[in-house]
């Protein structure tokens, strides 16, 4: 798996990018550029190379490829042994056509400026983690939005790291929405949601004080997804008046920013 996919470029500009650097290094040199959509790619098939450059740690990727290749002979038949014909590594002659590639391996170039937590070698991987926190696109204007607070929402799974971020954030200034809290503060007596949410699911999930039992709640509506939008119907709502209510008294104290920690921003 890459290490965040999110900020890996598109296709078209990838290309786009390796064309320019061909053209800068040497313009006579004849290329075709490829997508791969599949862990080997035309040289497990086309009878017309030769060669594959490898990486020391994609060796065993190039071997693959060599290992695809004798499996795609053509048309199945026993294959004839030319003279001159290419030899696999094992020393064994392959069909003309579907030659082992020959490996050329290149080292890895250490990277003097990658810091502690990032790879030794020249990586995409750190160059992507360079860019967390940069600005990779101008914000898109929208007349409908207030132009302050600035609003950004933050999501993840559980451990993901909102809450350091959140707190980092927060330390330089921005106001922090924790929606988590205000679901909790969704389910009070009182709230907008309790009656519909005790009407919904029975009086069975209220302790003696009235309060709803969110264990007792969540054993009800767990693995039912009927019942789990029965519920969320109710509180997401009211969950999104409080954020916008928030984000009004952030607006009235000045602060520039709003960060709203949500794990189901995106639902």
């Amino acid at each position: 798996d890459k290490v965040l996919p999110e900020l890996i470029e598109p296709y078209e500009l990838r290309a786009a990018a390796l064309r320019e650097f061909l053209a800068d290094v040497e313009p006579s040199v004849r290329y075709d550029i490829v997508p791969l959509h599949d862990p080997y790619g035309p040289a497990a098939t086309d009878p017309a190379l030769r060669c594959i450059v490898v990486s020391e740690e994609t060796r065993r990727g190039g071997e693959a490829v060599n290992k695809k290749r004798l499996e795609n002979v053509i048309g199945g038949a026993e294959p004839s042994w030319p003279r001159g014909c290419v030899r696999a590594l094992s020393g064994r002659p392959l069909p003309q056509g579907l030659a082992a590639l020959e490996l050329f391996v290149i080292e890895l170039m250490e990277d003097p400026h990658h810091a502690q937590s990032e790879e030794e070698k020249l990586s995409s991987s750190n160059l992507r983690q360079r860019l967390l926190g940069t600005l990779l696109r101008p914000p898109r204007e929208d007349p409908a939005l207030p132009p302050h607070p600035y609003i950004i929402g933050l999501t993840g799974g559980s451990g993901s790291g909102k809450s350091s971020i959140a707190a980092r954030l927060e330390n330089m200034g921005a106001a922090v929405i924790d929606a988590d809290a205000l679901g909790h503060a969704a389910y009070r007596p009182g709230s907008a949601a309790h009656g519909r949410v005790v009407a919904a699911f029975g009086t069975e999930i209220l302790d003696g004080d009235g309060t709803i039992n969110r264990k007792v709640l969540g054993a009800k509506v767990f693995g039912n997804e009927e019942r789990l939008k029965t519920l969320t119907d109710i509180v997401w709502p009211e969950i999104a008046r409080m954020v916008q209510e928030r984000i009004r008294e952030a607006a009235a104290e000045g602060r520039a920013v709003c960060v709203l920690d949500a794990a189901v921003l995106l639902e």
